[in-house]
């Protein structure tokens, strides 16, 4: 199991259930410990034969799934790997007959390997647990019948029924008025979430309070639900830095320790006046079995494993153990502004209508094209005036990237967007616009300047202290937006980021973290429109901020944070440093004690019983460390 690490430790159970491997174990220990019991404590004094018989029963029922699978590497042509290892060792011992310590060897490895199992189980079981949340069932109104289905069965919009304490099966939309939801599946957070009608509505949130219809907008294998189900299939499969480096480590370190036993054995003929073979021989079996590299090998993709398990437990997705790594490391966080540090809760707060067109028609112009919009800034127009509907048709919508929207409606050219969308197709408009400190939405009708909407954004509360603690952290900040300069520099004011730039395209805040990295900064990028998603896959370490949202920077980001609280990202980077602290914990304890038995082995002061447990009691000491991750806050 230590050669393949987590992922592959079903080798050594050969599919038999947990009771039978109980059973050899148990059988094996009792016949070791009553062969001790007999030899040590009642003085019992049993014919070799005897001795030999009773050792022999009991070291295959410990160790035949170890024997199988050394047999069946060797065939390959695989000869370094720790079951070869734990073979010649304990043939070793045999061979010079010490029975006991030869059965010992195997029965204790065998106990480390099933407490190892068992720690590896409970782990992927932590993280089904948290995520694996999908109804097995929905109610779908169909020809005016309620009925009951699985939710692959469910088509794009049909209406499914929720009751009051049933899980959402499907994303959807809230076709009921108003429904509140409990979303701790998804964002680790279990404060109730008011939706509106036509708000929505995702898989795995429970409704709280009343009968519910969603309207699905996503078939079953396509909901976000799923979609992070597996990122985090996927995230145990993607191996940091540190795992890659001592698989590798192991490869050649296996070879070498053979070399370095046989070395133990033979080398001392040439040097020692009194050499005795089977000493030496038996020293070079000591060699072997405290060599084994199980502690590493199993404990660290374990800690990376427990550390994913952690995050999950709190709304953040980690898509690898190289992520952990990574954002460990971080110096720089770079942050979108909308979204990110503000709320994205925009209200409209004034209107000015520039000519003789009337200001109802002036908004219903400007809700149809923003209907075509999901910036928050366009939601916030659409709320504005229930009374007024957009009613418009709408053809040829073109969206012009950190400029806004180009559209045909009722046969007349539409633009809605900020001043250099203006600038672009050259339209002239009051300068006093470029004072206003709000965020605004210009609007022309056939190329002409006809007004403008402002809209304002609040500060999250958690925002302040979030910034503060990075700054006493010693991360260094920065903040991104395609908001005007004038905007941007007042948040910033109020949250003290050391540096804010504004009026951006999203070449522009490439072109921005680009410098950063040229400047030999490890930065992380968080941020949660479809426009952050070039920035998100260009920083060490890219953040999907709420990332029930825009797929796209779902799709590129390292860390998913489920919902959109700023003090995630210090989750994040929490999580990170607490999981490599104790891997190296556990590289640096392993070594050590493997070291000093080592020497001590090929000393002749340690024995077969002080190797075995040396070994099964480091690699416990890893596991045992590696598995408290997962029961951490943070």
């Amino acid at each position: 199991m230590c050669e393949n690490s987590i992922d592959h430790h079903e080798h050594l159970q050969e599919n038999k259930p947990w009771y039978r491997e109980k059973i050899d174990l148990i059988l094996s220990f009792l016949i070791l410990m009553g062969l001790l019991a007999l030899t040590y404590i009642f003085k019992v004094s049993l014919p070799d034969k005897v001795k030999f018989a009773c050792c022999l029963a009991a070291y295959f029922l410990a160790g035949l799934p170890v024997l199988k699978l050394a047999l069946r590497k060797s065939i390959r042509g695989d000869f370094f790997n720790e079951f070869v290892l734990m073979t010649v060792a304990t043939i070793g011992a045999f061979a010079i007959g010490e029975y006991e310590e030869g059965v010992a060897v195997m029965l204790f490895y065998q106990v480390g390997e099933w407490f190892q199992d068992t720690a590896v189980d409970r782990a992927k079981g932590n993280i089904k647990s948290l995520l694996d949340i999908r109804p097995e069932s929905v109610t779908v109104i169909r020809n005016n019948t309620e009925m009951e289905t699985h939710p692959k069965e469910i088509n794009i919009d049909e209406i499914i029924l929720v009751k009051a304490g049933e899980k959402v099966a499907l994303d959807g939309l809230l076709e009921t008025e108003a429904a509140a939801f409990n979303t701790a599946a998804l964002t680790g957070e279990s404060k109730p979430d008011t939706k509106y009608k036509g708000d929505e509505v995702l898989a795995g949130m429970i409704n709280l309070n009343t009968v519910s219809k969603v309207r699905v907008t996503s078939l079953f294998k396509d909901s976000k639900l799923s979609k992070i189900l597996e990122m985090v299939q996927d995230a145990t499969a993607r191996k940091s830095q540190t795992q890659l480096f001592i698989t590798k480590f192991s490869k050649i370190y296996v070879p070498v320790v053979f070399a370095l036993a046989i070395s133990v054995c033979l080398l001392p003929y040439f040097f020692v006046a009194d050499y005795s073979f089977r000493e030496w021989f038996y020293r070079g079996l000591v060699f072997l079995v405290i060599s084994c590299p199980c502690a590493l090998v199993v404990s660290i993709p374990l800690g990376y494993f427990g550390g994913i398990g952690l995050a999950s437990r709190n709304g953040i997705l980690f898509k690898g153990g190289n992520f952990l790594d990574a954002i460990s490391t971080i110096d720089t966080v770079v942050m979108d502004k909308t979204g990110t540090l503000t709320k994205g809760v925009f209200e409209v707060k004034d209107v000015v209508v520039a000519t003789a067109i009337s200001e109802e028609d002036f908004i219903r112009y400007a809700k149809s094209i923003e209907s075509q919009s999901t910036h928050p800034i366009a939601s916030a127009i659409r709320r504005y005036r229930q009374d007024i509907n957009s009613s418009f048709s709408i053809d040829h919508v073109e969206e012009i990237a950190g400029h806004g929207l180009k559209a045909i409606i009722q046969n007349k050219t539409i633009l809605a967007g900020n001043s250099k969308l203006l600038d672009k197709y050259q339209i002239k408009y009051p300068s006093e616009i470029n004072t206003i400190v709000d965020s605004i939405v210009i609007l022309a009708i056939e190329h002409q300047y006809v007004g403008y909407i402002t809209v304002a954004d609040q500060i999250k509360e958690e925002a302040g202290s979030v910034i503060q603690s990075m700054k006493e952290q010693g991360l260094y900040t920065v903040m991104l937006s395609g908001d005007k300069q004038s905007v941007v520099d007042e948040a910033a004011r109020q949250l003290k980021i050391d540096k804010a730039y504004g009026n951006l395209l999203p070449e522009d805040k490439v072109k921005h973290v680009q410098e950063l990295l040229d400047a030999r900064r490890k930065v992380a990028f968080a941020g949660d429109g479809v426009n952050d998603a070039p920035v998100v896959a260009l920083a060490h370490v890219g953040i999907a901020m709420g990332g029930l949202g825009a797929d796209a920077t779902i799709e590129t980001a390292d860390i998913v944070i489920q919902n959109d609280e700023p003090d995630k990202i210090l989750s994040a980077i929490k999580i990170g440093k607490i999981t490599r602290q104790i891997v190296w914990q556990n590289i640096i304890l392993a070594l050590s004690v493997k070291v000093i038995v080592l020497i001590l082995g090929a000393g002749g002061i340690a024995n077969l019983w002080e190797a075995v447990i040396a070994d099964v009691g480091v690699a416990l000491v890893a596991i045992l460390n590696a598995v408290r991750i997962q029961n951490m806050k943070v």
